[in-house]
């Protein structure tokens, strides 16, 4: 990992941590927000801590990108958690017809950058 690269992923560990400590949960609950808060602070520690061996500059970019979309919607909606997305099982058409194989590799190339890593939590 080069110089720049660790200080763009250090500052977005900070960046997380800055947000949850000033959020504010959209039903102003106090009990949500304390929820929502330590969501924030474990999904964080829970991501950065399963991806700190990476070594690929493609990965880490990727993760970087997956980090700073998941601020800007969580911000955005007001919300900490991962948007779903909505697909019916058989909804994509694949490009000829090999069946249920090419429906699950489109369903996973159609997922958004926020959830790549959402799923892959033990």
């Amino acid at each position: 990992m080069t110089a720049a690269t660790r200080q763009e992923v250090l500052g977005l560990y900070r960046r997380i941590f800055r947000l949850a400590r000033a959020w504010q949960a959209a039903s102003g609950q106090l009990a949500d927000t304390l929820e929502e808060k330590q969501y924030i602070v474990n999904e964080a520690r829970t991501l950065f801590r399963k991806n700190k061996n990476l070594t690929d500059a493609a990965l880490i970019q990727q993760c970087v990108a997956e980090c700073t979309a998941r601020i800007e919607i969580g911000l955005h909606y007001q919300i900490p958690y991962p948007r779903p997305i909505h697909l019916p099982p058989m909804g994509l058409t694949p490009l000829r017809g090999r069946g249920l194989r090419s429906q699950e590799k489109l369903r996973k190339l159609s997922k958004p950058v926020y959830l790549k890593s959402h799923d892959e939590l033990p």
